[in-house]
């Protein structure tokens, strides 16, 4: 909470200052995400016996689950749209999302350990606070997770959060060529809950005139989900990979 405290003030600050642009304008994007990382579910606690006698002590048959599993390597498309305008005060907004759908690479009985199913989706208000050579955006948002994790014994644990982000967005640009570098992160701590997103990409331009701009990115995203006693589970999840894709400002 201190943090977004601390953003909200900054941004406070920066208002009379900021860049807004010029016209109204909209931005999208579409990438495809290669991705692999793990998965682990820890539950609170765990039965080491199956009380079948006085002295017989029998490790739970199901605490291979609760291990770190990597995930197979999997890919999604993921989708930006930002709308922007020339209104002091008023925000910028974008929406960000992305399916994240894998499986764990170990298998029991000719099933995967764990398979997971999971929408990502952001909600971004931003100020541009610069907007030349250098663009530099902050802002805060939510974040929505909704899915579902299920395990091999068809055990399901299901997913309906949103929780606040903060948001930062920093690209700098090489004059008459085209080339832009882009660094962009979200990120929460609250509640038992820690989620960080960052992405860095670069981009070549190769339309730009009056009515459109028209690039192609190539770029590396990490996303980290940590929930501590999320349904009396410790889930941790790791998404992790490059991208390519395109993007159009209208």
């Amino acid at each position: 909470m201190k943090i977004l405290q601390t953003t909200l003030c900054i941004m406070g600050l920066a208002i009379s200052g900021m860049a807004q642009a010029d016209f109204i304008g909209v931005k999208g994007s579409a990438d495809y995400w290669f991705y692999d990382g793990h998965i682990q579910v820890q539950p609170q606690s765990s039965s080491l016996s199956n009380n079948t006698g006085t002295d017989n002590l029998i490790i739970d048959p199901s605490m291979g689950l609760y291990r770190q599993n990597d995930l197979d390597r999997d890919g999604s498309v993921q989708f930006s749209l930002a709308f922007e305008h020339p209104i002091p005060l008023l925000p910028n907004a974008k929406l960000r999302y992305v399916n994240l759908n894998a499986q764990t690479e170990s298998h029991i009985a000719g099933q995967a350990t764990y398979d997971i199913d999971l929408d990502d989706t952001d909600f971004i208000l931003y100020y541009e606070i610069l907007d030349n050579i250098i663009n530099l955006d902050i802002g805060v948002g939510a974040t929505h997770l909704n899915g579902d994790i299920n395990n091999y014994l068809d055990q399901q644990i299901s997913i309906n959060k949103t929780y606040p982000i903060l948001y930062l967005n920093a690209e700098a640009k090489l004059p008459l060529t085209g080339l832009s570098g882009l660094a962009e992160v979200t990120y929460t701590n609250i509640d038992d809950t820690k989620i960080s997103d960052a992405r860095a990409e670069a981009k070549y331009k190769f339309i730009d005139n009056l009515f459109i701009d028209v690039g192609a990115k190539v770029g590396y995203r990490l996303l980290k989900i940590d929930f501590d006693d999320y349904k009396n589970n410790d889930l941790k999840f790791e998404f992790k990979g490059p991208y390519v894709g395109l993007e159009a400002h209208f």
